[in-house]
């Protein structure tokens, strides 16, 4: 494509070149007022043209709006640096100049040669289309600049088109922003810097912005301050053109200027000759080629980079190479954001609108989530929240039995090897009476039993209240996400949540209570673990009985199998009951083993029982009681869609339409036209 257009731009500059040489003998011979001037630049209607239109097409729909940027010229500068001049000398009309602030909203123009003879100018702005002449055209600029931002001297961030028609003008869109200023005048808000900076930042920012800058030859470059914004999003220059205004206004130290780049510009510079009074276009560019060629000092300056016909070319150049380039990805960002956006739309619910579609709506909001709690609480299936682990709650399950098993086989008053014998002993003693010697009291037996269970009696209450103080974060989090599109349902169904959990919670605290109370009341077990645990650790009974009582030796520690080396202080002292104790111990520490792995099984078993009970049958039935109860206020208030919803339907359907409306325009070019650009 970039071939292609320079062939073409050195055709028309040889024109143009022609061109100016029969002016100037024109004005030798006086005859300057019947020369013709060319047109700035070829009119690339049959290649650049359609994507252009594509590009204004989308601009207008204001496609930025859903976070597609557009190639774009944006054309910035320091205030009075003539910016509103060289648009001019492009356009080749007239627009409102001066001191001050000239441009006080975004002005978008489109230049669009035009064969016919008559110019056609149109002005767009809040839905409005202006048709208007050239004579008019500064006024009616000035009058839609007011409407926009008002009568005084403000600022407004909302664009004014200006679409331009003509012969001989370049096929060029170009974004032009206030001028650039510290100092506040009268009329002007305090902020009016930071206002037009974050305007200009907001168009020179994308990457696809080419930013032309407009620099007076009257000021050093590096104190601009558009120098400086421009510099802050492009450090390297490569989407930066400088066009240097007011040439003949200081033509000293121009050229150095120009060629030492003190300020890196990537894109190069053009040097023009501003307008100056009641001259007409045609003598401007006219008395531009003669200052560049006769002037002593701008002469030097080398002719592909000085003149407006120059500048047109460049941007014409840069803007369809830049259009070309980014046109691809913009079609991908438009499907993208259209399939996106399409698949947001259907996931949202259904606008009901009578009670049977809402009790249907309802009753799928009720089974899908009872799904989603089979897959979370009983599956262990974690699919629909992967990255939370919170959500795995089989996982977590697991982790606090284990752990509430841990803490019941370490809790305080437990340990089998403090003491050793000495509680036994006090007990045996205690529990005497009148019989035969070698019997082991039951009474002694359950005085210990329901002492330990005493001590680790609050754990498994303590582990029940926290499990389901967890199951009812899983549950709330798993009925807030399937009802999230319908709020007015969100407090009865939390409220119906919280309810039954709570329910849950209190039938198994009540059971928990009664277990552990069941293992205070007796001993039981039909488990061959504990004859066998008994059996193996009474193996050790007559030797142990030996090393305390022998007569030559007291040992202080005795080593046993299950217990490692144990105190035996003064055990030696109850030879009466110590062959008791011993027995006494080892049927207590068997048995004690039953009792705490009984405790866990059964509560784990009871919790899944719970769970099962919770999805299978509970939740539906507090859901529909709660919704249909007095407060719930019934199925009907599904009919009422929540304002968020409506509002996020509605901006869903309006960027649907937008994206269509945009993949039709670029849809029928994009092959034809781009392609073989890029082919070229």
């Amino acid at each position: 494509m970039s071939s292609c257009l320079n062939r073409a731009c050195r055709q028309r500059m040889a024109q143009y070149s022609n061109g100016s040489s029969s002016v100037h003998q024109g004005e030798s011979s006086g005859l300057s007022h019947s020369v013709s001037v060319p047109p700035l630049i070829i009119s690339y209607n049959d290649r650049i043209r359609p994507l252009l239109d594509a590009v204004d097409k989308l601009r207008h729909l204001m496609i930025m709006r859903e976070g597609i940027q557009l190639p774009t010229i944006v054309v910035v500068g320091d205030q009075s640096s003539g910016k509103s001049s060289v648009l001019e000398s492009l356009a080749g009309i007239s627009i409102p100049r001066g001191q001050g602030i000239c441009t006080r909203v975004p002005l978008i123009m489109r230049l669009q040669n035009n064969p016919d003879s008559e110019p056609e100018l149109v002005l767009e702005y809040n839905g409005k289309m202006i048709h208007t002449e050239e004579s008019f055209i500064a006024e009616d600029i000035s009058t839609a600049t007011e409407e926009i931002a008002g009568s005084g001297k403000g600022i407004s961030k909302t664009p004014l088109t200006l679409i331009v028609k003509k012969n001989g003008v370049p096929d060029l869109t170009m974004v032009d922003l206030p001028g650039i200023t510290r100092v506040p005048v009268k009329d002007q808000p305090e902020d009016i810097y930071d206002q037009i900076k974050d305007i200009i930042m907001e168009h020179i920012k994308p990457e696809e912005s080419i930013i032309l800058n407009v620099l007076s030859a009257t000021v050093d470059f590096p104190t601009c301050e558009s120098i400086r914004m421009s510099q802050s999003v492009d450090k390297t220059g490569m989407r930066t053109l400088a066009v240097v205004t007011k040439s003949d206004k200081a033509p000293e130290g121009l050229h150095e200027k120009v060629t030492a780049d003190d300020v890196n510009i990537g894109l190069g510079y053009v040097c023009v000759r501003n307008r100056i009074d009641n001259e007409t276009y045609e003598e401007a560019r006219v008395a531009e080629a003669k200052l560049f060629s006769t002037h002593p000092l701008l002469s030097k300056i080398d002719k592909s980079v000085v003149g407006i016909p120059v500048l047109a070319q460049k941007l014409v150049q840069i803007q369809a190479g830049s259009i070309a380039r980014c046109m691809p990805e913009v079609v991908k960002q438009i499907n993208e954001k259209l399939a996106t956006n399409i698949a947001e739309l259907n996931k949202m619910p259904k606008k009901l609108s009578t009670v049977a579609e809402a009790m249907t709506t309802f009753m799928q909001i009720i089974g899908q989530a009872k799904e989603s709690l089979r897959k979370i609480l009983l599956r262990g299936e974690y699919d629909e929240f992967p990255d939370d682990e919170k959500m795995h709650s089989t996982a977590r399950m697991v982790e606090m039995i284990n752990q509430f098993s841990n803490e019941l086989h370490k809790c305080i008053g437990t340990d089998n090897t403090a003491n050793f014998l000495i509680e036994e002993i006090k007990v045996l003693e205690e529990s005497r009476g009148i019989g035969l010697p070698n019997f082991l009291p039951r009474a002694a037996f359950l005085s210990i039993l329901q002492r330990k269970v005493n001590l680790i009696s609050n754990l498994p209450v303590e582990f029940v209240m926290k499990v389901w103080d967890y199951i009812q974060v899983i549950v709330l989090a798993v009925l807030m996400q399937h009802s999230e599109h319908y709020p007015q349902l969100q407090q009865p169904i939390r409220r119906a949540g919280k309810s039954v959990v709570e329910g849950m919670k209190d039938r198994s605290m009540s059971w928990i209570t009664e277990v552990v109370e069941m293992e205070k009341l007796t001993d039981y077990t039909c488990d061959s673990a504990y004859t066998t645990e008994w059996n193996k650790l009474m193996t050790q009974q007559q030797t142990f009985l030996n090393q305390v009582l022998r007569n030559d030796y007291r040992p202080a520690t005795v080593f046993l199998e299950g217990f490692g080396n144990i105190e035996v202080g003064n055990l030696w002292e109850h030879p009466d009951v110590l062959q008791q104790a011993f027995d006494l111990k080892m049927r207590m520490t068997a048995y004690w083993k039953i009792v705490l792995r009984r405790m866990v099984d059964s509560t784990a078993l009871y919790l899944q029982y719970g769970l099962q009970n919770l999805v299978n049958k509970e939740i539906e039935k507090e859901t529909i009681g709660e919704l249909m109860s007095p407060s719930g206020g019934g199925i009907e208030r599904m009919l009422e869609e929540s304002p968020s919803l409506s509002v996020k339907r509605e901006k869903l359907k309006k960027s649907i339409k937008l994206l269509k409306e945009s993949k039709e325009i670029v849809g029928s070019i994009v092959d034809s036209v781009s392609v073989s650009y890029i082919g070229e």
